[in-house]
């Protein structure tokens, strides 16, 4: 039996990843260099998007999302309450409102359903709704097509958060499966490279789209406001010497920006893990299906959620189901027992209607089928380094907790 502790998520970091970072390091740029543009080609290539911007973060990836799309004050936002709360941050950084819409109670998911209540919601509260925020959790993803159609009818721009979702497929229309972050269906979609996410860079983000003005702004944003494209230069007699050729040391700053920039080194990790990214994701689903098959002897306590088979998520956490009134317990003594045991787990997530902020700004909120979720859920232990014999040690050690043992 294996032993050692072992966590909800954990980065796998190999010798390709520690000598990628280390060419950087003996090289000239270490921040703004070449391996930026590197990484973000390699990586719209891999989703199938026209432009990818890397970016300091997730929530950073979030922002400049909301920035591009022009979301200001008295706008309005569509957002899931099961996410991390970055997810409603960013729509508040930029002075918008938040709209929380409820999601299925068996998987977490916004659904068409949940999206139609909170549109009517909005419309009887006569809040001005421009954006929709699409939350792909744990890797699962929502039903995309119906759902952008949903959109499309009332003029949503949608922002895909696909930060647990990089390598999830579904289906389109019965030819290629759509790839997350290809945005056949959304404005922009973002992605966080955080260790216990697919691909890691420490901290990182990254942000594709198919609009090359979107892409224009975000660049902009991400750096301070500041561009050296002479086409840009709203100054000409500064930016220009006597012959008419550009100065070698002129700016502009047009707006205010911000400075969300992702450096060489990271980005140079960004690369090396995404060379990996397709035996990272068959590990965690081999890891998954062994999961799904052990916990068969401890339902219907624990029930594993259920993929839909017109998708097929690369799943960034393994969330069961628990029936912790049947099984007469509380979540936190399951979750202390199993730490004793030296496994970690987690939940994602707290429903963000519920925290002080949102709750002091929106009032009680009634969202049951988020709530449903949230009493539930618990993440177990996945990544891409652990052994088959672990799977067996985390579902014995959680049937003994159940069981009292």
């Amino acid at each position: 039996m294996a032993t050692g502790f072992l966590p909800y998520g954990r980065q796998f970091i190999d010798e390709d990843d520690i000598a990628a970072v280390a060419q950087v390091l003996r090289s000239d740029f270490l921040t703004g260099g070449p391996q930026v543009a590197a990484f973000e080609s390699a990586f719209a290539e891999r989703v199938g998007a026209k432009h990818a911007v890397a970016c300091s973060n997730g929530t950073a990836a979030l922002h400049l999302a909301s920035i591009a799309l022009g979301l200001g004050s008295g706008d309005w936002a569509i957002v899931p309450t099961m996410t991390f709360v970055a997810t409603a941050n960013a729509i508040r950084f930029v002075g918008a409102e938040v709209q929380f819409a409820d999601v299925d109670p068996d998987n977490g998911l916004l659904t068409e359903a949940t999206l139609a209540e909170a549109l009517d919601q909005a419309k009887k509260s006569a809040r001005t709704v421009k954006a929709l925020s699409v939350v792909h959790l744990g890797g699962r993803t929502v039903a995309m097509r119906a759902v952008s159609a949903m959109a499309r009818k009332y003029e949503l721009a949608v922002i895909e958060d696909a930060c647990h979702a990089l390598g999830s497929t579904f289906d389109h229309d019965g030819v290629a499966p759509a790839r997350v972050g290809d945005c056949r269906h959304t404005a922009l979609a973002t992605f966080s490279f955080h260790p216990v996410k697919t691909i890691a860079t420490g901290e990182g983000g990254m942000i594709t789209t198919n609009d090359s003005k979107l892409d224009a702004r975000m660049r902009l944003e991400r750096n301070h406001g500041m561009t050296r494209e002479p086409g840009a230069f709203q100054n000409s007699t500064a930016a220009l010497d006597a012959s008419g050729s550009v100065n070698s040391w002129y700016y502009e700053v047009q707006e205010i920006g911000l400075n969300y920039r992702l450096p060489d080194i990271l980005c140079a990790l960004g690369r090396s893990q995404l060379a990996k990214l397709d035996r990272f994701i068959a590990r965690r689903r081999a890891l998954a299906g062994q999961y799904d098959a052990a916990l068969a002897s401890l339902a219907p306590i624990v029930r594993p959620i259920k993929n839909d088979p017109a998708r097929n998520p690369a799943l960034h956490l393994y969330s069961v189901l628990i029936d912790f009134v049947a099984a007469g317990m509380s979540r936190e003594r399951v979750m202390s027992e199993l730490r004793a045991r030296d496994i970690g787990t987690q939940v994602h997530y707290i429903p963000v209607h519920r925290q002080p902020y949102y709750r002091e700004r929106y009032g009680e909120i009634v969202l049951p089928g988020a709530d449903s979720y949230y009493s539930r859920t618990l993440s177990l232990p996945l990544f891409p380094s652990m052994s088959d014999s672990d799977v067996s040690r985390v579902v014995e050690a959680l049937g003994d907790v159940l069981r009292g043992k």
